[in-house]
């Protein structure tokens, strides 16, 4: 579903990432596992076409799209929820979702908003709020919804758990497990082992740009030393 193979990223003269490699079947749930800075959004942000200033190859299904802008990626159904949200906070959560809706896909989940209302909750009760009278758990809700509005193949995921309260961690792990029972292929990056345990079925862990580890959430909890090394504050 996703291959990047000598991902190099610079901003301006900073050379962030050094050769990142990674790859997600379909169907698949990844976790981008490391610390604040270790370049878990820039490689988000290079894979979706964000960062103007990169090399190396990123595959997404059959097309090469290490060349294309942004919004050509997202036309191929890559999904992409930055970790800042970035909803329209004078749109109501209805306004929103119309907002990222795409034509449906073949070989992805298609999703409309009542499928969104019954996977999130918490947004149904809430449909004609304006986003900017939502909590942050809400609102990181709404900006998930709104990226599955364009029925992509794989999603990016930056941060979802960060700073919510635990109740709403729950409620998004839930939701994670119930768009991979659809098919959805996603990356999700975390610095919370817990939720990626819960989540993933195999992890990345990058550090200072450059990926350190490879392997199942297992091999991480069996070795202390990795944890200690890469993960631990």
């Amino acid at each position: 579903m996703l291959s990047v193979e000598g991902l190099n990223s610079f901003y301006g003269p900073a050379h962030i990432l050094f050769d990142v490699a990674l790859e997600v079947g379909a169907g698949e749930v990844v976790a981008l596992l490391g610390r604040n800075g270790a370049g878990k959004s820039t490689t988000f942000r290079s894979i979706a076409g964000l960062v103007p200033t990169r090399r190396g190859h990123v595959r997404f299904g059959e097309v090469d799209i290490s060349r294309l802008a942004p919004y050509e990626i997202a036309r191929l159904g890559l999904g992409y929820v930055p970790e800042d949200r970035r909803i329209f906070t004078e749109l109501t959560v209805e306004e929103n979702l119309s907002v990222g809706r795409q034509r449906p896909r073949a070989g992805a989940p298609t999703w409309d908003p009542e499928r969104l209302y019954a996977l999130f909750p918490n947004l149904a009760e809430m449909r004609r709020r304006p986003g900017g009278r939502m909590s942050g758990g809400e609102q990181q809700m709404l900006t998930i919804a709104r990226t599955l509005m364009g029925n992509p193949s794989l999603v990016l995921l930056d941060e979802p758990s960060e700073g919510l309260a635990p109740k709403i961690v729950e409620q998004m792990a839930a939701a994670i497990i119930a768009m991979k029972a659809e098919g959805l292929s996603m990356v999700i990056s975390e610095q919370n082992l817990h939720f990626a345990r819960l989540i993933s079925d195999r992890a990345y862990i990058i550090e200072k740009g450059r990926v350190r580890f490879s392997g199942t959430i297992a091999e991480i909890d069996a070795n202390e030393a990795i944890r200690d090394a890469y993960l631990a504050v």
